[in-house]
């Protein structure tokens, strides 16, 4: 099994979990990233985190235990433009987790300042 960071519409209880449920994925804990991530709204749909050299934030995020075979299955599901990539959390361990490409980002809204999705849509309520 393999630990898996999530950001987004794949946490508990939002639009996308059912994806990690219906191959059998675990919740296992809520953690944050190390300070040195950026995060964007897509058309207030998802959310997508990319890793940056300077001015980095905490994101919080959802680690999930999942099988290598149905990562590829969920990452299929997942909107284009994200991607699987090495995330760094707040301890300095490192997880396979969703990352944005950064052509996805250009002219979106920033979000980071809230520090996660979940109190970006819990703030804004525009979701």
């Amino acid at each position: 099994m393999i630990e898996f960071a999530v950001n987004g519409t794949l946490m508990r209880g939002l639009e996308l979990n059912g994806n990690l449920q219906k191959v059998g994925a675990t919740f296992v804990r809520e953690a944050e990233t190390a300070p040195i991530y950026r995060l964007w709204t897509i058309n207030d749909r998802h959310p997508a985190m990319l890793r940056v050299n300077e001015n980095g934030a905490a994101i919080a995020l959802e680690i999930w235990s999942i099988s290598p075979a149905a990562l590829g299955e969920v990452l299929m599901a997942e909107p284009a433009g994200l991607a699987i990539g090495k995330v760094v959390l707040s301890d300095m361990q490192e997880v396979l987790g969703v990352l944005g490409e950064p052509f996805l980002c250009e002219g979106q809204k920033e979000i980071t300042e809230y520090g996660g999705w979940r109190a970006y849509t819990k703030n804004t309520k525009n979701l």
